[in-house]
């Protein structure tokens, strides 16, 4: 079959675009380990940008190894026969195209792949994250944890999927326009209960005590007009010595979230450099923006699905001879990453240019040399590689490298 050729090609030139990146990463970390920038020679110590390269080195080998994993998973469920063999499985009990075979069919797949995942993310918790002092994990809190998010996907994930389904089914030849509507709006959904309702089931949100924190915060948000529901302190230690700071929510749901690990490490002046960066990404529209991309995506992809959903070719060419359209999504589902694989450099592109635009407003709200000793901080932190490999940056990183970021603000 043609396609198949088409979908190997794909799968073997995202593959080895991956794996020469890694390897580019690795080589070009290590070569620079033993010296660190000279923008950083004053506060980066050298023990700390070796440990930062040989943490860099360490995720990204167990990534070359998950990518391999992935691909030959990949390649069992679609030319291997599993997927074909899990539809005749589901046969037995659900009339073929129905909904609920639809259904079982999807979430078996997925659960197949989160089961035989769940041995890499052990390792690089347990065994990276703790090699370097970062985990803070417990394998019960692991288990909670897993447990929790199958529950909160289920509840909210099936309602969902049968939803769309049902419209593959029912909706006739413009179906495909109708679930994008749909997941349109219960992506705004999401946004919206995601902070009050989601993120309690697995942290805990505490108002900030700190007054003379508060006190500064209350200022930023009131000279910049930005309004949320409350400024709350997430319990992040409790699974790793990360920092961090972000808005959840959108439009009258949002609340700023500050994890303690970045309370109990920056100054008042830092974490407020930090916040108006992040309130930057508010107020220039970064957030409606990415939103109105990923939903321009999503419409061309569930197009293109629209278009070959009905033809026996497609099914045939990954392996499948079950050709009914739910069991077309979930094929979609899991090919089309190494189709679209390849804009992933344009969409890092747009988060960097994103970044450096939240950067100047908070340069211009807050103080650029406060934000800077943040950002030496938290790079440091965290391990951060103050050296990336540029092709790897530029293909993947969302944020820009530390020096080109730092030197920005410099100048601002």
């Amino acid at each position: 079959m043609v396609f198949t050729w088409i979908f190997l090609a794909a799968l073997g030139a995202a593959l080895l675009t991956r794996l020469w990146l890694a390897q580019r990463q690795v080589r070009h970390v290590r070569a620079h380990r033993e010296a660190v920038p000279a923008m950083f020679a004053q506060s980066i110590p050298l023990p700390a940008h070796q440990k930062a390269a040989d943490y860099t080195v360490a995720k990204a080998r167990l990534g070359i190894v998950d990518t391999v994993l992935d691909a030959l998973l990949l390649l069992a469920l679609t030319l291997g026969g599993v997927l074909q063999w899990l539809s005749d499985l589901w046969q037995r009990v659900f009339a073929v195209d129905s909904i609920w075979h639809g259904t079982a069919l999807i979430l078996t797949a997925f659960l197949v792949r989160g089961v035989l995942g769940l041995p890499l993310s052990l390792y690089r918790i347990f065994v990276i994250e703790e090699r370097f002092g970062f985990n803070r994990m417990t394998l019960r809190l692991f288990i909670t944890d897993t447990i929790k998010g199958l529950v909160v996907g289920a509840v909210l994930g099936v309602p969902l999927l049968l939803a769309v389904l049902w419209l593959m089914l029912a909706a006739g030849p413009w179906w495909w326009l109708y679930v994008w509507l749909v997941l349109v709006v219960y992506s705004l959904f999401l946004q919206m209960i995601y902070p009050a309702v989601v993120m309690p089931l697995f942290n805990k949100f505490s108002p900030l005590t700190d007054e003379a924190l508060a006190g500064r915060i209350e200022k930023l948000l009131s000279r910049t007009g930005f309004r949320s529901r409350g400024l709350f302190i997430m319990d992040g230690s409790k699974r790793s010595s990360h920092g961090n700071a972000f808005f959840a929510g959108f439009g009258a749901a949002k609340r700023i979230v500050l994890f303690d690990t970045l309370v109990s490490r920056l100054q008042p002046g830092e974490v407020e450099a930090v916040l108006a960066h992040e309130l930057g990404h508010y107020k220039l529209r970064h957030i409606v923006k990415g939103m109105a991309l990923s939903w321009a995506f999503s419409f061309l992809l569930l197009l293109v699905l629209g278009l070959v959903a009905d033809k026996a070719w497609f099914y045939e060419g990954l392996g499948v001879s079950t050709a009914t359209l739910p069991v077309a999504l979930v094929l979609f589902m899991l090919v089309v990453p190494e189709f679209t694989f390849f804009v992933q450099p344009l969409i890092s592109l747009f988060s960097r240019k994103n970044e450096y635009e939240a950067d100047r407003y908070a340069a211009q709200n807050a103080d650029a040399k406060e934000l800077v000793q943040a950002l030496v901080k938290l790079y440091h932190d965290n391990s951060s590689t103050l050296t990336p490999d540029p092709l790897h940056s530029a293909y993947y990183d969302s944020h820009p490298p530390a020096a080109m970021r730092i030197a920005r603000l410099k100048t601002a």
